[in-house]
């Protein structure tokens, strides 16, 4: 009878899931339905294409410069998760690791921001962007994310989870702070640096509202700025719009397939053989 009784309520459990799932799903699936149906099939009312086609793909890679677009894209994402991941880790470990005197509060500052809406410093932030020079720039788009606080956090919290008999053995070897946190603390990270990465380039990749502001040259647009323009520019053309729109996701897709298995923890340490 508990048995019967545990198996119906992991049964519910699974259909309750498998329904959350569904739903989250629903409008990927209905835009990649989208994307491959050809201009004959009406959108609406059939599910699946009944002559799928890669031809709304083609007009709109031939007819737009959506390859420019994934460049610019690339580019701005690997360099802010590359410059994220440098500053942060740099501000992380001294709060993590060193004591110093107004430590926990400066810590207590840098976590408040998190509550601090983007909308509210979008102003500041814009007129200094122009006064440094960097409008329609890719370090301009990159400017406010050289760092979070979230970033500051996870890897903060990270590097206390690091044994101290790495970093006194390091020492001891006549290792500096600088040496230590590369050789020790960097490897020992491993899984929060790419779940950090993961996060900063999705947030990266499908950020609009900021290079929307920032950016007003097409030889500069981001991905979601083309599937913006294409909108617009193609008088809703949703079987267009939809390749477009899945183009943009292939990358973000095949990103977190290849990096999720460096997201589960090792063992603290595996990566500081000599």
């Amino acid at each position: 009878m508990i048995n019967q009784k545990s198996f119906v309520q992991r049964l519910g459990h699974y259909l309750l899931l498998s329904v959350i799932a569904i739903a989250m799903l629903f409008p990927l699936l209905w835009l990649l339905s989208t994307a491959f149906k050809s201009p004959t099939e009406d959108i609406f009312t059939t599910w699946f294409p009944t002559q799928p086609t890669w031809e709304n793909f083609l007009i709109v890679w031939k007819s737009y410069p959506f390859g420019k677009y994934l460049g610019n894209s690339t580019l701005i994402a690997v360099l802010t998760v590359g410059l994220n991941l440098l500053f942060c880790s740099l501000a992380a470990y001294p709060l993590a690791r060193l004591n110093f005197w107004g430590r926990d509060s400066i810590f207590a500052a840098v976590i408040a921001t998190i509550m601090i809406p983007f909308q509210i410093v979008m102003i500041p932030l814009y007129i200094l962007t122009v006064q440094l020079g960097l409008r329609n720039t890719y370090l301009g788009v990159i400017f406010p994310s050289l760092a979070s606080a979230f970033g500051i956090f996870l890897l903060r919290q990270a590097f206390q989870g690091v044994p101290k008999e790495l970093e006194e053995a390091a020492r001891i070897d006549g290792c500096s702070e600088l040496g230590i946190w590369w050789h020790i603390m960097l490897p020992s990270i491993r899984p929060a640096l790419v779940t950090l990465a993961i996060f900063v380039f999705i947030g990266s990749w499908s950020d609009f509202l900021w290079p929307l502001i920032v950016l007003d040259r097409p030889e500069y647009y981001t991905l979601p700025l083309g599937v913006a323009k294409l909108a617009s520019a193609l008088d809703l053309d949703w079987r267009l719009i939809a390749a477009g729109s899945i183009i943009s996701i292939v990358p973000v897709v095949l990103l977190f397939v290849f990096l999720q298995r460096y997201i589960i923890p090792t063992q603290t340490g595996s990566g500081v053989k000599g």
